[in-house]
């Protein structure tokens, strides 16, 4: 049995599971403790040194990152492939997976920042979300580009392209920016309506509902949740204008930058 530590919100584990399902592989989903608040432990962060999800243990291997894990999947159980067969399209598709994993989640993250956790409130809170829709269309329009006459992002069949942009997209639905009618919108039917992504996507709605994520902010504010920048999420919020969110929400989780360094 492989054993996939995870969120269910996270795109990244979400992006595992999906393709878990996709290759029919039975897998038991832990949530590790301590996420957000600094105190995980055990084989969790064996797996994962950074305390980061999804790590998966399979037998004796141990892997963490979503891509790192989507590899190891495609070599240890090849069928069915979620690569494309051509060393060209599988550098297209590693590519698209790469923007969406360091550019569009960064937006996501930023909407969940101020909405959910309230790091920004007010008019600070209201530019930001106008960058973020005006982000988020200029991606969906990248997108319709690279997705193109193709019926999948992948080419012919639901790969590693798809699942790499469908957790993505359903998150910026789900703070109110769905892509506009046409081509994206048709896809992202078509894919949420396959089975892996549907079962993945209920499990993050249902996680959503019992976290009670329009209180978190109460978390934020008793230190029972840290930030946890990732550099493309810190480099979104200071290009976005948020470099105030940034400085008083450090000053509040008690993080200080350490005199002499840069």
């Amino acid at each position: 049995m492989i054993t996939l530590y995870d969120h269910p919100l996270s795109p990244y584990a979400q992006k595992v599971k999906i393709a878990l399902r996709e290759k029919g592989l039975a897998f038991e989903a832990r949530q590790p403790g301590g996420l957000g608040a600094g105190g995980a432990a055990g084989d969790f962060v064996e797996a994962s040194p950074r305390a980061e999800v999804p790590a998966l243990i399979d037998g004796e291997v141990r892997v963490f990152d979503s891509t790192v894990i989507l590899e190891y999947l495609d070599d240890a159980y090849p069928q069915p492939p979620m690569r494309p067969a051509s060393a060209a399209e599988r550098a297209r598709v590693r590519m698209l997976e790469e923007v969406m994993d360091t550019h569009y989640e960064a937006i996501n993250w930023g909407l969940s920042e101020i909405r959910w956790f309230r790091r920004a409130e007010g008019q600070a809170a209201e530019a930001l979300f106008a960058k973020a829709k005006a982000q988020i269309e200029g991606f969906h329009a990248w997108l319709g580009k690279q997705l193109g006459d193709r019926e999948w992002f992948n080419g012919a069949a639901f790969g590693w392209g798809d699942l790499s942009v469908v957790p993505y997209l359903n998150g910026s639905a789900g703070h109110g920016y769905p892509p506009a009618a046409g081509r994206l919108a048709d896809w992202l039917a078509r894919a949420n309506a396959r089975p892996s992504v549907a079962a993945t996507m209920a499990e993050a709605a249902g996680s959503a509902r019992a976290s009670a994520m329009p209180n978190v902010a109460e978390l934020v504010e008793k230190g029972l949740f840290k930030r946890e920048y990732r550099d493309h999420r810190l480099e979104w919020m200071i290009k976005s204008g948020g470099v105030d969110v940034v400085l008083k929400g450090l000053e509040r989780d008690n993080i200080r930058f350490a005199p002499g360094f840069g």
